[in-house]
């Protein structure tokens, strides 16, 4: 059984026992529903306490079922909310933990509810593109009001039950013992005629809508649809929320279920289910067993303070794990701890944390000069220069200085791990940790398997990177692993539109429009143009067949490197970062298209997408032929975690599969036809051919 049921006094106490957070699948549904049985038809039992086993109270559906995009198996949780909610037997939910999603609906049901302070209360479907279906469009507005509720269901927020206990959702907060609580709560209620409140009998106080419900739903659908764009569920959201002010209850489910079922069959709510599930296989590793035993994680040391080494050391000790910094020079190391005492002291100016929080994590923090003093961390992580001959210093020394079993992990982003590794005589212990600028608040981890890596050190940095907040994804040893070998593809593209006819400002403007939050100059330009340029250049001895537009080297020659020098592809205001079209630029840009023999043309925007992003699909391919990514679901993660891809594409690879891969293929030929292409990258991937043929996807 997945319910646990018991009887104290006139009481029965239901809890839900389904781990690890009580999702209502199937037969938690089946359960509670024999248990509800049961109270009925035991004439001793005047009340019952609904609460949750473990730590959570509910955390709502299971997702699994309504992505499979049927109906959910009877009895739905619907119906078994409406069952509960119709018991002439008072019920109190005993939330003693999360209630989210189906797990907030579940107490809405109920006739009261008794919680502890600290719990995350919330109804958060927005963010997988659909709409509380289970009723918390209509409960909610009847019980805290429809402008708290709709903020709630439209920001998918949780609150914090001391919160919303104002607006009226509890009954009463109590410490310690919430069942107990409860208990005595029904045996008041008991006490005083038991009378059972149903919200589906209660209507949206008038006074929650200010301006009155016509003024307050207009005011609230225009501020909406301006932040929700390319999102449809926010703005069915209001639409719930507005039945339940304007209809009566049962119709009002009527109209949450038309538009709920309407926003599972969207593209943006499958691709945000997808991105939910895909993240959860990230972590999945075919050939490490689960439980594997993980070697040792309490201390960490990180070798530059820079910009990235600062970041990652931030990500550590916010997590708790005390770390050394180790830099070269004494004024960079001074410099780089001022940077994260900054950064916490800003923190702390908003809000988020206490003068005391930034004092204990400044405190974790052991600055040094002498690889000799990192020798007990249990992993090391060098945030050094780009360079191989830099690398194969540091590795040097760490070889000789590190205690046995202590991990080894380079941050390089696209350097081969597999040569750092032959620096050292313990190549098992090297791993590749390629963190996101900021460090400290990018979600993206590429973890990069070598081949010598052993595997408990593989699981062991996989677990690290859930610990201090990332998703990690495994990638193979490649030039630039799986996002930056992808990336390169994509800028290749868009210097190449503009040889043919396109300038920055049109290229950003159109990938921007599609959903990218920064167009490809513009994020060049963020990053550094010396950095992409670094690579080029060893491109063109490693890889000389590798073609690139000529024109983009001088920019750099002009000594245009970006923001940090307040020129690029575009122009920059001292103090301001907002990019402005330079006629420096692009009149370099004519000029070499002149000096090419290219006669420019008009080319159209969706041109320049199909382009930018079937070049990322088809390289995407070739990694997931090679084995660098475990499954396309790992490609579309890096993408939407590190790359800022449109969430409401869901990646790459997944946005590949809603368009169909024989378009991709297809269009992939014709632009091969073009007299300037690079004919050979546009051939497609065997793979993608393959699944193209056959009628299939990646995902």
């Amino acid at each position: 059984m997945s319910v646990h049921y018991e009887v104290r006094g006139a009481c029965a106490v239901i809890a839900l026992d389904n781990p690890p957070v009580n999702s209502f699948g199937f037969q938690l549904r089946v359960d509670v529903m024999a248990a509800i049985d049961r109270v009925e038809a035991d004439a001793a039992v005047k009340a019952v306490v609904l609460t949750g086993s473990g730590r959570a109270f509910s955390g709502g559906a299971d997702i699994t079922e309504f992505s499979a995009g049927t109906a959910m198996d009877e009895p739905n949780l619907p119906a078994l909310i409406a069952r509960i909610e119709a018991l002439q037997k008072p019920v109190v939910a005993a939330v003693n933990g999360a209630a989210l999603g189906g797990g907030c609906e579940f107490a809405l049901g109920c006739h009261y509810r008794v919680g502890v302070a600290g719990l995350q209360i919330g109804l958060p479907e927005v963010n997988l593109g659909i709409l509380p279906g289970a009723g918390g469009t209509q409960r909610l507005p009847r019980l805290i009001g429809a402008a708290s509720a709709l903020d709630m269901i439209v920001s998918g927020k949780p609150m914090k039950s001391e919160a919303i206990a104002k607006l009226g959702f509890f009954d009463r907060i109590v410490e310690g013992d919430v069942v107990a609580a409860a208990v005595q709560f029904a045996e008041e209620i008991l006490a005083k005629g038991g009378q059972c409140p149903r919200l589906c009998e209660r209507s949206v106080d008038p006074a929650s809508m200010p301006g009155g419900a016509e003024a307050f739903f207009a005011a609230a659908r225009t501020k909406i649809a301006a932040a929700s764009q390319n999102f449809p569920s926010p703005l069915k959201c209001l639409e719930a929320v507005e039945a339940s002010v304007s209809q009566p209850f049962e119709q009002g489910m009527q109209t949450e279920l038309k538009l709920v079922t309407w926003l599972m069959a969207t593209t943006e709510s499958r691709a945000l289910v997808h991105a939910f599930f895909a993240e959860r296989a990230a972590n999945k590793i075919a050939d490490v067993a689960d439980d594997i035993a993980l070697r040792p994680m309490k201390s960490a040391a990180v070798i530059g303070a820079g910009t990235m080494g600062g970041g990652i050391a931030m990500a550590l000790i916010n997590a708790g794990i005390p770390v050394t910094l180790l830099e070269v020079k004494q004024d960079a190391l001074e410099r780089g701890l001022g940077v994260i005492r900054k950064n916490y002291e800003n923190s702390a100016k908003k809000g988020r944390m206490t003068e005391a929080q930034v004092e204990q994590r400044m405190g974790l923090i052991t600055p040094t000069l002498a690889y000799t003093d990192l020798a007990q961390a249990d992993i090391v992580i060098e945030a050094v220069f780009e360079d191989m001959g830099v690398k194969e210093k540091v590795f040097k020394t760490l070889d000789e200085v590190m205690k046995p079993g202590a991990i080894l992990a380079s941050n390089t982003s696209m350097l081969d791990l597999n040569k750092i590794a032959s620096f050292v005589k313990r190549p098992q212990d090297v791993i590749g940790t390629h963190f996101f600028s900021p460090a400290n608040v990018m979600r993206l981890l590429e973890i990069v398997r070598g081949k010598a890596t052993a595997p408990d050190v593989l699981a062991t940095t996989m677990q690290l990177s859930r610990k201090i907040g990332k998703v990690g994804v495994v990638a193979g040893v490649c030039d630039g692993f799986i996002g930056n070998r992808m990336i390169e593809q994509y800028f290749r593209q868009a210097y190449f539109l503009c040889d043919e006819g396109a300038l920055p400002k049109q290229v950003d403007a159109a990938l921007e429009a599609w959903g990218m939050s920064m167009g490809p100059f513009r994020m060049l330009d963020m990053a550094g143009l010396d950095v992409s340029w670094s690579v080029r250049k060893r491109r063109y001895v490693e890889m000389p067949e590798m073609k690139y537009s000529g024109w983009v080297d001088r920019i750099c020659e002009l000594g245009r490197f970006g923001q940090k020098t307040n020129a690029g592809f575009y122009r920059y205001e001292a103090g301001n970062r907002n990019a402005l079209p330079d006629p420096i630029v692009e009149d370099l840009v004519l000029a070499y298209s002149q000096e090419q023999g290219i006669t420019r043309r008009a080319i159209s925007d969706e041109e320049i997408v199909q382009r930018c992003i079937y070049a990322l699909i088809n390289e995407g391919a070739h990694i997931l032929e090679e084995g660098i990514a475990a499954r396309a679901s790992d490609i579309d993660v890096v993408y939407l975690t590190g790359y800022a891809f449109p969430s409401f594409r869901g990646g790459p690879m997944f946005y590949a599969d809603t368009v169909g891969l024989a378009k991709v293929v297809d269009s992939m030929r014709q632009f091969a036809q073009n007299p300037l292409a690079d004919s050979k990258f546009w051939q497609p991937a065997a793979l993608l051919t393959k699944l193209a043929a056959a009628g299939k996807t990646f995902n």
